[in-house]
């Protein structure tokens, strides 16, 4: 035991040395031919006894062990790696840090972008000016103008129908106006007569109101075209109420006539009252439904619109939520790795504030001080060679189970860390 007292006494000697500067491989060359002394002085004594191999290496970890303890400099320098690792840690919890702000104030922007859709899904039904161009959308007006047009809309169908019977079948049994306009056996004398007939005069209430739809659609163009358009139309219109009350006013007139009355043109037409209320209770009439019609068709267009427009904002709140929930998991993503991190940094920790055991350094020197006490046990101890075998044998088997015992029996590491708890 007192070559193996030599030995510490040689690592407290160089631990100064240690202490300031690392190992070179001299010293190192030392140690092991020290630890091999060590095993064969030691061996010498305790005759090879596989008993006494088991306390001496016990106390070699033992004393090696503390040896690394009070190593400083060199626990720094086997620590180093693990606060490089700690310190890339913590630069990557700063990142997911970063990360998760940025995230969490883009969730702030998507919420407040989603109440204020919300808001403006409420707000287009009161202003839709205000989100909508030339958007009134107001729901009276559409109403008011629609129950409007309905009996306007009726007034012409009877007046066409009456007119055109009037106008085309009609054979007159009395000169008055209202009897010539307004005929209420208009549409049953016109089917009793042909179903032709009563077709083309049931019809011809609604190319007028085609007219008018036509109209209404022009307005939508841009240009002098689109004026020129709505004026002719405006003309034919004009001109077919002008035939009309001009083949009305005719029969009226023939009707009334005396030999001596001259025969019937336009200019006498032009100078009968009658003829001007033929052509104002119908032309009149149908621009006031058109204007009525061109109203209603815009505010029913501006209503499509505020529909429209909170369709498309209900779309925009889903677009949002789903960028939401990305984003959200992003940020979740974030924080599990930064709680990975966090968890690495304390592990790191534990190990920097324990101390590293070079397995590697421990079983050169281990297998130096086996190797002494072996050429002790055959080349000094008087044995028979049997017996020295058999020696050999079981001191091998100690120094395996002493290896066993610590773990590190096929070992592929170069250092074990012991962490602090």
């Amino acid at each position: 035991m007192k070559s193996l007292q030599q030995l510490f006494s040689l690592k407290k000697t160089e631990e100064s040395q240690i202490n300031s500067s690392p190992q070179n491989e001299e010293d190192r060359e030392q140690i092991r031919i020290t630890y091999y002394q060590s095993g064969f002085a030691a061996s010498i004594k305790a005759t090879g006894k596989p008993i006494v191999l088991r306390a001496c290496l016990q106390n070699l970890f033992s004393s090696f062990e503390d040896q690394c303890r009070k190593q400083i400099l060199e626990q720094e320098r086997l620590k180093q790696p693990y606060r490089e690792e700690q310190e890339k840690s913590r630069t990557e919890v700063k990142k997911c840090e970063t990360a998760i702000g940025i995230y969490e104030q883009k969730e702030q922007e998507i919420e407040h972008k989603i109440e204020n859709t919300q808001h403006e899904i409420v707000d287009v039904k009161v202003n839709p000016q205000k989100y909508i161009d030339d958007g009134k959308g107001g729901s009276a007006q559409f109403y008011i103008g629609l129950i409007l047009l309905l009996p306007i809309t009726l007034y012409l169908l009877v007046f066409y129908i009456s007119a055109s019977y009037s106008a085309f079948f009609k054979e007159f049994t009395d000169a008055s106006l209202t009897a010539a306009i307004f005929d209420a056996d208009a549409l049953t004398n016109s089917f009793k007569a042909s179903w032709l007939e009563g077709v083309l005069v049931i019809t011809i209430p609604f190319v007028f109101m085609g007219l008018g739809y036509v109209i209404h659609m022009m307005q939508k163009g841009i240009g002098i075209k689109k004026t020129f358009r709505i004026i002719a139309l405006f003309a034919t219109t004009f001109l077919f109420d002008g035939l009309l009350a001009y083949v009305i006013e005719k029969k009226i007139y023939d009707f009334n006539k005396t030999p001596d009355s001259p025969l019937y043109n336009l200019e006498i037409a032009l100078g009968q009252s009658e003829f001007w209320m033929i052509i104002f209770a119908g032309f009149v009439v149908y621009v006031i439904w058109g204007l009525v019609f061109d109203f209603v068709m815009k505010e029913n267009e501006n209503k499509d619109k505020i529909r429209v427009f909170i369709r498309g904002k209900k779309e925009e709140i889903v677009n949002f939520e789903k960028v939401k929930l990305i984003n959200l998991n992003k940020i979740l993503d974030f924080k599990n790795k930064m709680d990975h991190h966090r968890g690495d940094i304390k592990v790191l920790q534990s190990k920097i504030d324990g101390f590293v055991f070079p397995v590697k350094e421990y079983l050169n020197y281990h297998n130096q001080y086996k190797e002494g006490w072996f050429q002790a046990i055959g080349t000094e101890i008087a044995l028979a060679k049997n017996q020295k075998d058999d020696l050999l044998i079981e001191c091998d088997n100690i120094a395996l189970d002493h290896l066993k015992s610590l773990d590190l029996i096929n070992s592929d590491f170069q250092h074990l860390v012991y962490s602090k708890n």
